[in-house]
């Protein structure tokens, strides 16, 4: 078992990632277990450290089998996963529901964790995308499309373990990517953490808070 929290996981992926200092990046963190990987590498890097809202949208009787995601934005990017929307027969008026409610909640996300907070300017940036592991890629991909969308000058995906064949899925999505453990037998992203505990609000919203002072 490679890391015992999130925050060990975001010292070592900042260690690996040392050479973007100069470069002076931006960290994107997926929340809500993201958060606390990225605010390792943004204090390693003095980098600003911000949000992607995305949300898996899940089949309805199996949320955690992802069938695209849903990204922030003034349109939000919907990806779509074909291959698993027709192996469950999800409809296209279950997709446009759970689509919706995830939109939901990326709003109200939003306005919690941000508020009136201004965005760093990503164009022309160094953009480096953090999550605390990687499973299917659906959310993973939503949130690089959405950020290339930004037209950073390179884009960078750092994330502390993943499957080795949801990594080769990837490769296009992003100029670069940093995991530091790949797995061809993956299972569950919090069996690779002693400590996989559910990061709440109230930590994210703490961790920014912390990081723009």
């Amino acid at each position: 078992m490679p890391f015992t929290d999130r925050a060990e996981a975001g010292r070592k992926l900042a260690a690996a990632l040392a050479a973007y200092k100069t470069e002076r990046p931006v960290v994107l963190a997926l929340p809500r277990g993201g958060v606390p990987v990225a605010a390792e590498i943004a204090a390693a890097l003095a980098a600003p450290l911000d949000l992607v809202l995305v949300r898996k949208i899940g089949v309805p009787s199996q949320p955690e089998l992802a069938i695209g995601a849903v990204v922030d934005g003034a349109e939000p990017l919907v990806v779509r996963n074909e291959s698993v929307i027709g192996l469950t027969g999800v409809s296209e008026a279950e997709f446009a529901a759970v689509r919706d409610r995830e939109l939901n909640e990326i709003e109200r996300r939003r306005k919690r964790y941000l508020g009136g907070r201004p965005r760093p300017e990503l164009k022309d940036r160094t953009v480096i995308v953090v999550d605390d592991g990687v499973a299917t890629g659906a959310t993973t991909r939503a949130a690089l499309r959405a950020v290339r969308r930004r037209q950073p000058r390179k884009l960078v995906l750092a994330v502390p373990v993943a499957p080795t064949s949801t990594l080769n899925e990837l490769r296009d999505e992003a100029d670069t990517i940093v995991c530091l453990e790949d797995y061809e037998d993956f299972g569950a992203i919090g069996l690779f953490y002693s400590d996989f505990s559910q990061v709440a609000d109230t930590e994210v919203i703490a961790t920014l808070a912390e990081q723009k002072r």
